[in-house]
């Protein structure tokens, strides 16, 4: 069987990723809104005789190193090599599309061209001639409906055709740009054929490149000839038309996309306000667009506990069952190690996040909707005028967006942003966005401490509260530390679509089966460390024995079986406060404790929080170890109720504002450490946000 590369390019949102999921079979995340894929995926596919691995590139604008991503991009094409570039384009959006179409054709690499979202093309009235398109991009085009799976399998067929034969574009002789621009051309293009670099690039193309002053290809060239030649021709091409040579490239490019579409491309409708105009006039109206989103969001948090408490019953009823299960198989009141791990640490600890399943399902159920309609665009649109006043580009909110899932992805997703200001200040605000770890640690404690009307308004304060801050901080960060005018903020808003059963079950089910991965590997780890901490060294053979005899004093007092169950309760309570001050952890937690005193919290909460810089929702494992030990039967019910005994709503509220500002998760520190370069701004992350929190 033959083997063959292929590697997918085209702008954000043009359906590129939805397009792998269909030819790989892969479910990577597909999301309605620019700055999905922020590093290269991979999957393969059988057609035919042959096998043939795809290659999601980043979605990029152009292939001028602006960005991490269009350097990632692009130095794979030219150094992998893959043997075909498909070519992703919006039909729908098509001269938009069709810049970083000319910029490939100008590497000479074999293209394929997909014409996507066809569909949404003809509902607005568009009729292509593809003989035309394909004749003058040298390329075969093939019409897809990326999402219905329309055009997938000619894509196939296309792909290995084109294979078989061995094809290689021959296009460059297409694009023109003018005798007084090909002559600085062919000035660079000859000195760069002397440099030993040249072997791995289209000469022609990197002359180009030299000239619309590409530092990432000046750098690589290293050569001062072809510096001080990029010089001599920038002055002359600024000296006949008034403006730097990258800006007049570009200017020719669109005016060969534009001369392009006035041959091949025929509007059968006069053009009307779409349905789409049509929402946007109110949705991202400059009075309206912002109390609409925070009203969605309000809705989504309404969802997320009234439909989810029906389920957490049901799982809470089960893991009750489970613990007294596996605790029956030892005599009642045993001291075993091994049945206090199994119930306390495992079933206790993972099961006590688990328990929130539910509630992380029908949040990514909302997110997932709103993204694949096309309103999370929107909503970076309408929260671009508040980067602006912050000092940050609007791109920013996509991954400060990506934060209320989780914050690792979330800081990946920074390298769509062309700005290195931009990118580090939007990582170090990016934990401020309560992601999904910090649900469980807000459903275990606003109902413990609110009324039932006062469930989503207090979520929603959190919530509120996180993206204030984060404000707050970039601000600050804006005027002191990174000083500087933010960039110019460019997004298209895709047209409003209907999302479809399958992409929103493949994000339910990717962001669920990461948590479920979590609280079964890290978490349940993490459990089984925290246990073992908090139930040793235990208390002395002589405080057991005293604890023993009272115990059975009372069995063998006459009294009413409540009354014997509760004091025999009680005498449990008092041994398991007793282990847990000796254990380890109660140690740490003592040794800590005056430093949390003024927050509310005591040395329980203390450990919790030591345990939450592992995971988020080990603080939730944590207080259900802490209030599990021994034979108690504790379901989430009766620890609320127990932390409402403990301790006041105020105290609760801190508790929840501490876990939303304070140090990140180990993960997000280190992805920081990584995105960054350094890990001096990990640790500025880790340390200011916690003395903040403080």
């Amino acid at each position: 069987m033959k083997s063959i590369t292929i590697a997918l390019a085209g702008n954000p949102n043009s359906g590129k990723t939805t397009i792998f999921n269909r030819l790989t079979g892969a479910h990577q995340h597909v999301g309605n809104y620019p700055g999905v894929t922020v590093e290269i995926r991979q999957g393969q596919f059988k057609h035919n005789d042959f096998e043939i691995k795809v290659v999601d590139l980043p979605g990029i604008y152009s292939l001028t190193a602006y960005s991490p991503d269009e350097v990632l991009a692009r130095d794979f094409i030219i150094e992998e090599k893959p043997d075909m570039v498909v070519n992703i384009i919006d039909s729908s959006n098509l001269e938009r599309n069709l810049y970083l179409t000319v910029q490939l054709m100008e590497m000479d690499v074999p293209l394929i061209l997909v014409f996507n979202m066809s569909d949404e093309a003809y509902k607005k009235g568009y009729k292509f001639d593809m003989e035309k398109f394909s004749y003058f991009f040298d390329a075969p085009i093939v019409e897809t409906v990326g999402h219905r799976g329309y055009g997938i399998e000619a894509l196939k067929d296309v792909i290995v055709d084109n294979a078989s034969k061995g094809y290689k574009n021959k296009n460059a002789r297409f694009l023109v740009y003018g005798d007084e621009l090909e002559k600085e051309i062919e000035r660079l293009k000859n000195i760069i054929e002397k440099s030993l670099y040249f072997n791995k690039y289209n000469t022609r193309w990197l002359a180009i490149k030299v000239l619309e002053n590409d530092i990432d290809i000046i750098k690589k060239l290293d050569s001062p000839d072809i510096v001080i030649q990029k010089e001599k021709s920038t002055i002359r091409i600024e000296g006949l038309f008034r403006e730097p040579p990258e800006i007049v490239i570009a200017e020719k490019r669109y005016g060969f996309i534009s001369g392009i579409c006035q041959r091949a491309v025929r509007s059968t409708i006069d053009k009307v306000h779409s349905i789409s105009d049509k929402i946007d006039k109110i949705v991202i109206n400059r009075f309206l667009g912002l109390p609409i989103f925070f009203g969605i969001m309000y809705l989504v948090f309404l969802l997320t506990f009234t439909i989810g408490e029906f389920p957490i019953e049901f799982i809470e009823s089960f893991f009750k069952w489970l613990k007294v299960i596996i605790g029956g198989l030892w005599a009642p009141h045993s001291e075993s190690p091994l049945k206090s791990l199994l119930t306390d640490g495992v079933i206790g600890g993972v099961g006590s996040v688990l328990v929130f399943l539910p509630n992380i399902l029908f949040l990514f159920f909302a997110i997932s909707i709103l993204e694949d309609t096309g309103y999370m665009a929107r909503a970076a649109f309408i929260m671009d005028r508040l980067m602006k006043k912050i000092g940050l580009h609007g791109k920013s909110f996509i991954p400060m967006l990506i934060g209320f899932g989780c914050s690792v992805p979330a800081i990946m997703a920074t390298r769509t942003l062309e700005n290195k200001k931009d990118r580090l200040i939007t990582m170090l605000v990016i934990p401020l966005m309560s992601c999904g770890a910090r649900l469980p640690v807000y459903t275990l404690i606003i109902p413990a401490f609110f009324p039932e009307k006062l469930y989503a308004p207090m979520l929603w304060i959190i919530y509120i509260t996180g993206i204030a801050l984060a404000v707050i901080i970039a601000k600050l960060l804006s005027v002191t530390v990174f000083k500087g005018e933010p960039a110019t903020f460019i997004m298209e808003l895709p047209p409003y679509r209907m999302p479809t059963l399958k992409s929103i079950l493949i994000h339910i089910w990717q962001r669920c089966w990461l948590y479920l991965k979590r609280a079964g590997t890290i978490i349940l780890g993490i459990s089984i460390i925290l246990w073992l901490i908090s139930s040793f060294p235990g208390i002395s053979e002589e405080r057991k024995e005293y604890y023993q005899k009272n115990k059975h004093s009372i069995e063998t007092y006459i009294l009413d079986e409540k009354e014997k169950s509760e004091r025999l309760k009680a005498i449990e309570n008092e041994e398991n406060q007793e282990k847990l001050i000796n254990s380890i952890t109660g140690k740490i937690g003592k040794t800590i404790e005056p430093a949390l005193l003024p927050m509310g919290f005591d040395w329980k909460i203390g450990t919790a929080l030591i345990g939450a810089f592992a995971a988020k929702e080990v603080f939730v494992a944590q207080l259900g170890i802490v209030y599990s030990l021994g034979e108690a039967k504790d379901t989430l019910e009766t620890l609320r109720q127990k932390l409402k005994e403990d301790y006041s709503p105020l105290t609760g509220f801190s508790i929840m504002l501490f876990i939303l500002i304070s140090m990140p998760c180990m993960a997000t520190v280190t992805i920081t450490a990584k995105e960054s370069g350094s890990w001096r701004w990990a640790l500025m992350q880790l340390s200011g946000l916690t003395i903040i929190a403080y």
